[in-house]
This record gives structure tokens, sequence and C-alpha cells, in this order.
């Protein structure tokens, strides 16, 4: 062989190197799966589908919209830790430690009920006493104002510095009344107190869009899914006071189904 034949032949093969190595680098192998860490409350841990499967002390089932999600995407693994009855600080005290460096996306409804979900429930679902829920409407939306935005701004930082390279989607809540409260599922609410809730839930929604937009984060709004889905709707959303107490006034499955899951993947791609 001559030296140009040798020379060439030599160069052909350093050509080929980086080739071999990137064929054989992880990068040029199969992606693995995304990560995803589902947070949050009763709205994200199932209440409303009536099947705990997977943690009857935190309501948590696979008919919620995270593990419909995460089945639907494929090539998605899930840390589900949403919990029923949960605040900021417990998302903060414990379901934030499963999130890492290699978090790739993670999915958050929080707030309720630092700010007194239950409290409204008792006032103005419960009862006819419409001072009552007028009076506890206002204490609501004072916690909401003064309250909650410190909250979910600490809730926040923490899910940041924990995945730093996460899409984070912060899920609102959604509206429960329609313009009709004359079905049984609206028992004990009348057109007023329908209206005052309504706002009570668009204002919580407006304070959460303006932190997690702060925080760099997306938020998802509910209602354009939810809206003609009502407590009273032919097809609900959203149950009413006839249901089982953990699932008052939370999503159906048809609301986590065809309302929360749709939203969050087309969020996430």
């Amino acid at each position: 062989m001559s030296a140009r034949a040798r020379l060439r032949s030599a160069l052909a093969a350093v050509a080929v190197l980086p080739l071999v190595a990137l064929a054989a680098s992880p990068a040029a192998a199969a992606a693995g799966p995304d990560e995803y860490v589902a947070l949050g409350d009763s709205y994200a841990s199932g209440n409303g589908t009536g099947w705990p499967d997977r943690s009857l002390s935190c309501y948590r089932s696979s008919l919620a919209y995270a593990p419909l999600v995460a089945k639907q995407r494929g090539n998605t693994d899930l840390r589900f830790r949403a919990c029923s009855g949960a605040e900021t600080g417990d998302v903060t005290g414990g379901q934030t430690d499963a999130l890492s460096a290699s978090t790739d996306l993670v999915t958050i409804s929080i707030g309720g009920n630092d700010v007194g979900f239950v409290d409204l429930i008792l006032s103005c679902f419960s009862t006819w006493d419409e001072p009552l829920c007028r009076s506890t409407v206002s204490k609501v939306k004072g916690r909401i104002d003064t309250q909650l935005p410190a909250k979910l701004d600490a809730t926040y930082a923490d899910i940041a510095g924990r995945a730093p390279s996460a899409e984070v989607f912060v899920v609102g809540y959604p509206k429960p009344f329609g313009s009709s409260v004359s079905c049984a599922q609206a028992s004990g609410v009348n057109s007023r107190e329908a209206v005052l809730l309504n706002d009570v839930a668009g204002h919580l929604d407006a304070v959460i869009r303006d932190r997690a937009e702060a925080a760099g984060f997306t938020y998802l709004d509910p209602a354009p899914s939810f809206t003609g889905h009502d407590v009273c709707a032919g097809t609900p959303y959203v149950w009413g006071k006839k249901a089982a107490l953990l699932d008052i006034y939370h999503p159906t499955r048809a609301g986590h189904r065809d309302g929360f899951a749709p939203l969050v993947l087309a969020a996430m791609g």
C-alpha cells in the first residue's frame, strides 16, 4: 500500500470514531421516561372519584388526573404525592421530597385548604343561613389576599429549588355552580350564595395565577374545560352536596378524566 493510500485509510478510520462514540453514548440511546411528580391537595389526589385505591389515608386514586395523564402520555414515570387535606405546609413539609434535579414535570393544586375550604362547606353548603355564608366568604377572601400569597411563594420557591429543570404546571380550582341551582346536588345553596362561592373560587384562582406566573410557572385555568359541567349539569364535573362526605364539591371522575387530564396533557405536550 502506498503512503498516500495508508494516509487515506487512517483518516477514514479517524473520521468514523466520532460516529462510533456517538452511537455508543447515552444521549444516542433511547431516552428514559420523563419524571413526573404530582403534588397538592384533594383536588389532585382524587377526592370525588370514589376510588382511593392508591392510598386510603391520602385518598390517592388511579382515576385522578395525574395517573390518567401519566398513563395517556406514555414514557412517563409518576411519583404521586398529592394528599387529601393538604395545605402548602404539607407540600413543603414532605411532598416536595419527591423532587430532584432529574424531575422533568410537576403539577400542583394547592391553596384551598389554606384559606378555609372546609369553612365554606360548613357555612354555605350545609345550612340556609345566608348571613353566615356571607361572613365566611368575607373571611376566606381576606385570607386569600393577606395570607395565601406568601404561602404560595414559599411553596413555589421550594419546588423551583428542588427541581430546577422541571416544567411546573399550577392547576387552578373550578367554579362549582352554573346558572341554575335547582337540582338536588345544589341543595342548601341559593342563587345568591352560588354567586358568592363562584366569586371566591375566581378570586382564589386569580391569586394563584399571579403567584405562579411570578415564580415562572405555567398556570392552567380549568374554567374553559369545566364550564357547562357544573353541579346541576347533565354531565357534572363537580359533585354537589348529594355525594359521599369526602367527595362533596370535588371533581367527579368525568371532571378528572375530561376536565383536568386533557388540560394538563395539552400543556405538557
